[in-house]
C-alpha cells in the first residue's frame, strides 16, 4: 500500500510544504526507521526529537533546514487523510515509554 507522508522543511528562509511516498503492507503504520530512511532517500539527513509533535532534526549542525515537521499522512483510502488520522498513527509510531520515566 502506498502512504503519501506531508511534512514541512522549515528552511531559513521559510517553510516549504513537500511530501514523501512510503510502500507498507496492509493496514502498517510507517514507523520511525522508515520514516528517517524516506528521509534519508530525500538527501535529509535527521533523527526524531519530538516524538508526539512528530519533529525530526538534522544531524549535520550545517544544513540549511532547521527540523522537519510531519503533517498528515494520506494511505488513499476515504476519510484516511491528514490529521484525523495522525493521532492514530503517532500513538503506534513508536514503543511506548515505560511507566515511571
Amino acid at each position: 500500500m502506498e502512504c503519501i507522508v506531508h511534512f514541512e522543511v522549515d528552511h531559513t528562509e521559510g517553510v516549504k510544504p513537500l511530501r514523501g511516498l512510503l510502500f507498507l503492507d496492509e493496514g502498517q503504520t510507517p514507523g520511525e526507521q522508515e520514516l528517517i530512511d524516506m528521509f534519508k532517500d530525500m538527501k535529509f539527513a535527521v533523527r526524531l526529537d519530538d516524538r508526539e509533535k512528530l519533529i525530526f532534526k538534522p544531524v549535520n549542525p550545517g544544513e540549511t533546514y532547521s527540523q522537519i515537521r510531519i503533517t498528515g499522512f494520506d494511505s488513499g483510502k476515504p476519510n484516511s487523510k491528514e490529521d484525523h488520522e495522525l493521532k492514530s498513527l503517532v500513538g503506534n509510531l513508536l514503543p511506548q515509554k515505560p511507566a515511571g520515566l
